[in-house]
């Protein structure tokens, strides 16, 4: 009787087990009922029929990356380039990719490389070097035709390497090599270029400068020498005129003394003959003096008579 409860407690046991499957987060699992696609597993516990149920599959969601094999194609120009890429996918029908391909990683990689040698078969080495974007773009349309049959979407593709034969690889670095010093020498030849035209604009702004300057210095001299022949010009004037107004005032008052005009007149005459003594003073007599002039030695003479 003890061997029969302990038998019965283990089917038990045993049909509890295989009837709770608990599927972790990101993953789910394909169940078959009696060899027929049935439902889903999510994520979670889920109950299954014991020996009826089946999990065929369980397939990860998550963004999974599938490593391609380097592949040696041929350039449009005849070269050999091995390129590495690596593709990156997604589970997002797990019922399509468990019945849709039998291996969807291993039908990922022949797309990829047969998309390759069709690609780089059309292109040549320089755009084969510079074209990885191109590359990358062109097999991804291929596979997101294939794939989606399959349930899985095409996430990324990326070129990781492209490598050229070896002695390809060497002229083209002798080629590199030769452009950065031929960059070097037109560099060096436009810094001295930029030199010389810096050094002679500076040396003509030295120039115009000083002959600038020189120029404000002549006008500067001349407009002082100028000011000083005015102030001479008019300290001379007005020394003239202070002997005039000197001689004028003397006069006046010889006529107010009560003198006659011939006695003025010689007066005057005497007056301008000391001004006249001074080397740069002229005196200019107007035409009648000349009448006057007869009877100086009369009027003279009556002078040292009076003496």
């Amino acid at each position: 009787m003890m061997y029969v409860v302990f038998l019965i407690v283990i089917v038990i046991v045993l049909v509890v087990v295989l009837s709770i499957k608990i599927v972790p987060q990101q993953r789910v699992g394909v169940v078959e009922r009696l060899g027929k696609f049935n439902r889903l597993l999510t994520p979670g516990v889920n109950v299954l029929v014991p020996f009826i149920d089946n999990v065929r599959v369980f397939h990860d969601l998550r963004i999974q990356q599938a490593n391609v094999p380097p592949q040696t194609v041929i350039t449009k120009d005849n070269v050999q380039v091995q390129i590495d890429t690596i593709i990156f996918y997604q589970i997002v029908a797990p019922e399509q990719a468990t019945y849709g391909i039998s291996d969807y990683v291993y039908g990922v990689r022949n797309i990829t490389t047969a998309t390759l040698r069709q690609i780089i078969g059309n292109m040549e080495l320089d755009e084969t070097l510079s074209g990885r974007e191109r590359i990358s773009s062109n097999i991804r349309l291929a596979l997101d035709e294939a794939t989606e049959k399959w349930g899985v979407r095409i996430e990324r593709v990326e070129v990781l390497d492209i490598k050229p034969p070896s002695d390809i690889q060497e002229a083209m670095d002798k080629q590199m090599k030769a452009e950065r010093n031929k960059r070097a020498i037109v560099l060096e030849a436009e810094a001295a270029k930029q030199d010389l035209i810096l050094r002679s604009e500076g040396d003509k702004q030295s120039k115009i400068l000083k002959a600038e300057g020189e120029k404000e210095a002549r006008i500067r001299q001349a407009e002082g020498l100028r000011q000083a022949q005015e102030l001479e010009a008019l300290g001379e004037a007005k020394a003239i005129l202070a002997v005039a107004e000197a001689e004028k005032a003397r006069i006046e008052m010889l006529r107010e003394a009560g003198l006659d005009e011939k006695v003025l007149a010689y007066r005057s005459f005497e007056a301008l003959g000391e001004i006249a003594k001074g080397p740069a003073n002229k005196v200019f007599l107007p035409s009648n003096v000349a009448e006057t002039l007869g009877s100086l030695g009369a009027m003279g003479d009556l002078f040292k008579s009076k003496g």
